[in-house]
């Protein structure tokens, strides 16, 4: 791996910020839909609570630990992460809760890539999960499945 210029920026860790009505359900969709863990933030949360940092009312219950209320993430299973808070520092989505419901076509979106022949069963797989399919796309160029995740946010399966 070569290391940046001094007149070339090192690369930036990020993550994609996704709005939510329900954080939690649209981490545990994503999650499954994905292969990836939901992030375990409860030893963070604990000693922020211990000291007082943060009130009780900032965080949940969910998956028999404790969570911020509003946000929540997924990393792959294979990335690194810090392990005194749980947050991944790899490939993440995060899931924010916001108090308006999602309006219009999404400006950026998932393409998920499970293989032409693995196409309908993944699919089928994620509309089990409580994706629906919006439409079956045919080009020359290709072939792909557009859906929405449970809150309507649009993906393609390829």
């Amino acid at each position: 791996m070569t290391q940046p210029s001094a007149s070339a920026p090192a690369p930036v860790h990020w993550k994609l910020v996704v709005d939510a009505t329900d954080p939690h359900a649209q981490a545990d969709f994503w999650a499954a839909a994905l292969g990836y863990e939901v992030e375990d933030n409860s030893a963070l949360i604990d000693k922020l609570l211990d000291t007082g940092a943060v009130p009780a009312g900032l965080t949940v219950e969910s998956h028999g630990r404790r969570a911020w209320r509003d946000l929540i993430a997924v990393r792959h299973p294979g990335d690194p992460y810090e392990e005194e808070s749980g947050t991944g520092l790899g490939r993440r989505l995060l899931f924010q809760r916001v108090p308006e419901a999602k309006s219009g076509k999404n400006r950026l979106h998932l393409d998920l890539h499970p293989g032409g022949d693995r196409r309908e069963q993944e699919v089928a797989r994620l509309e089990g999960l409580g994706a629906s399919v919006l439409r079956r796309v045919r080009e020359p160029g290709g072939e792909w499945v557009v859906m929405a995740d449970p809150e309507g946010n649009e993906f393609c399966v390829h």
